[in-house]
């Protein structure tokens, strides 16, 4: 596994993370026993980055991850959560006030929260579930997290940027409170590098890639007749009006897969290439997606030919009702 440096934290994490946000029962078929043992496979290949959140079933996954850090009690891994909005709303409005969002005793409140679940007296990276931008000046957040520091109960601060608006934190990261940003970047959402990642290389801050499949479909393996199981949340994202169009342009897509490699590889290997990634957070609930996902962490990279083919891929959208 190939690690890479964390912002200006002297941290060294896994280029291939974990996300956990599957494992808290958003994705259907939720199963602790399989949880564990993926989570273990990862320890053991090498990832050493886990990312989670109180949302993900009111703290369940957190308690996943807890359990993972007591029985790997002699490696350091590093642990990543979300503070909620307090108005539980996903994503978030440039309507929405601070104090509606993330007032000072919310924050400390769920920040508490979490450690318990973990069952850890410090968090390495504490991050903001939804962000506005407009919000970079206001002092309650940043009072927050003072405390929170000077008590020892977090170690770094990090906004995840609502869908498709990378640009929406910009004046935040320019604070200098900020030690990471958590963005959407794959093979379709492309747009963080106009200048999201110039300010971020600019200002140390480290970038974790989330959703690198888009929610699945960059694996290549959907069609229009997949069905999602109850309690699915992609049954509500993938409607029409995105599946369709989704489908049309990874068939497009498959013809430029590297022979013996795989789609999800591919994407995956497109949002390494990027230096201004730190790690990349694909969920992944079954081992053998595990032990695919973490093999590509090899050094490799893509061809210069194939990466600009794959540049003209990139597909800007707004966010819109099915997008949360």
């Amino acid at each position: 596994m190939e690690t890479r440096k964390f912002g200006r934290k002297d941290w060294n994490v896994s280029e291939i993370g974990y996300g956990m946000w599957g494992m808290g029962g958003q994705w259907g078929g939720a199963d602790d026993k399989a949880a564990a043992e993926a989570l273990d496979l990862a320890v053991e290949l090498g990832c050493n980055f886990f990312d989670t959140a109180w949302a993900y079933a009111e703290g369940h996954s957190e308690q996943l991850l807890g359990r993972l850090l007591k029985r790997h009690s002699d490696k350091k891994l590093y642990t990543a959560t979300k503070v909620p909005p307090k108005n539980l709303k996903w994503p978030s409005k440039p309507s929405y006030q601070l104090d509606e969002v993330f007032p000072e005793k919310h924050i400390i409140e769920y920040t508490e929260k979490s450690l318990r679940n973990l069952n850890v007296e410090t968090i390495d990276l504490i991050q903001f579930h939804v962000w506005e931008d407009r919000w970079a000046d206001k002092d309650e957040w940043k009072e927050a997290l003072e405390k929170l520091k000077k008590s020892g109960k977090i170690q770094a601060v990090g906004i995840s940027i609502n869908r498709w608006e990378p640009e929406n934190s910009l004046n935040t990261i320019k604070t200098g409170l900020i030690d990471s940003v958590q963005v959407i970047y794959n093979i379709f959402d492309q747009s963080p590098v106009d200048k999201l990642f110039p300010l971020c290389k600019e200002k140390q801050v480290a970038v974790i890639a989330r959703v690198p499949f888009d929610e699945g479909v960059l694996i290549g393996t959907m069609s229009k007749d997949t069905v999602f199981d109850e309690g699915d949340w992609r049954k509500t994202y993938f409607v029409p009006e995105n599946l369709l169009p989704s489908l049309e342009r990874v068939e497009n897509l498959k013809p430029l897969v590297p022979k013996n490699a795989t789609m999800a590889e591919m994407a995956l290997r497109f949002i390494l290439s990027h230096e201004a990634v730190t790690t990349t957070i694909p969920g992944m609930r079954k081992l053998k997606n595990v032990k695919a996902n973490m093999s590509v962490s090899d050094g490799k990279v893509l061809e210069n030919e194939l990466l600009q083919k794959l540049y003209t891929y990139r597909w800007d959208r707004m966010p819109t009702w099915w997008s949360q």
